[in-house]
């Protein structure tokens, strides 16, 4: 059996990963499954006590929100109406035990197109902070995310944690998304929102598409045509030829591609209304 390691600090677990083979684990609701074997190979890494990796704090910068997160966790979390989005998705990652155990780091390292939490954390203007026994970066998220499955981490590297620019936290967030079922099912599309309104028009948006491309993604085109509307007039300044060109959807059993982009806009449509309603 291969070695398991729990350790408390970050220092000791960038110590242990950065050994050949060793294997990190969080919540581990997609790492066993994915394995395709009895065991995983080489030395496990347990992050889930490395303090440095857990909680959310509001700090000098913005938000702090550890990697080793779990999305319970972040359903309690005294929040800003921003993070709404991101709270909405986490009542639907998964089933109950799933959110008991899943974390944040584990959503984005896993990069499934269809991951719940990455378009709501594109609409915060997440960044990720990664850090090895060589030292620490920063990337946006957007660049973290590679493709499907693939991620910019070099090897003994681990995602501390995800920060969010005091300057993205303002508004309120929205998040959509279709399935077959409303839980234990991959998404067929998937929307977050973000809107700031000021003096009774909208004065930022931010838009992000999952599970309709290899990664989601923002959506700046559209977001550039809500601006200076009123919030009623939002939903019905979504529109197809703004989206489409920003999606690469796949054809498979859960939808076409046709079918995804009018998905992605209905949703959307629904989001921004949502916002509207709430005042933004």
């Amino acid at each position: 059996m291969a070695p398991y390691h729990r350790p408390e600090t970050l220092s000791d677990a960038l110590g242990l990963l950065a050994v050949g083979g060793a294997v990190a684990a969080a919540g581990c609701t997609d790492l066993f499954p994915a394995t395709g074997r009895a065991a995983l190979a080489g030395p496990v890494v347990d992050l889930t006590r490395v303090a440095e990796m857990r909680g959310i704090a509001e700090t000098a910068e913005g938000w702090r929100l550890g990697a080793a997160t779990r999305w319970s966790e972040v359903l309690r979390a005294p929040l800003p109406p921003a993070f709404d989005g991101l709270k909405a998705a986490a009542r639907e990652v998964g089933s109950v035990q799933i959110q008991n155990s899943g974390t944040l780091g584990g959503n984005l390292c896993n990069a499934s197109p269809a991951a719940d939490g990455v378009p709501c954390l594109l609409t915060l203007g997440a960044e990720v902070e990664l850090a090895s026994a060589g030292g620490t970066r920063r990337l946006p998220l957007s660049d973290f995310i590679t493709g499907v499955r693939r991620t910019a981490l070099h090897p003994g590297e681990v995602l501390v944690a995800l920060q969010v620019p005091a300057a993205q936290a303002r508004g309120r967030g929205a998040f959509r998304k279709l399935g077959a079922r409303r839980y234990l099912v991959i998404s067929i599309a998937m929307v977050a929102a973000r809107l700031e309104v000021s003096g009774g028009r909208i004065a930022a948006a931010a838009l992000a598409v999952g599970a309709c491309g290899p990664v989601a993604t923002r959506l700046p085109a559209q977001e550039a045509a809500l601006l200076g509307l009123a919030p009623q007039d939002a939903a019905a300044a979504v529109s197809a030829a703004l989206l489409a060109p920003a999606l690469s959807p796949i054809d498979d059993i859960r939808g076409g591609a046709d079918y995804r982009i009018e998905a992605a806009v209905e949703l959307l449509r629904r989001a921004v209304a949502d916002l509207a309603g709430e005042g933004a």
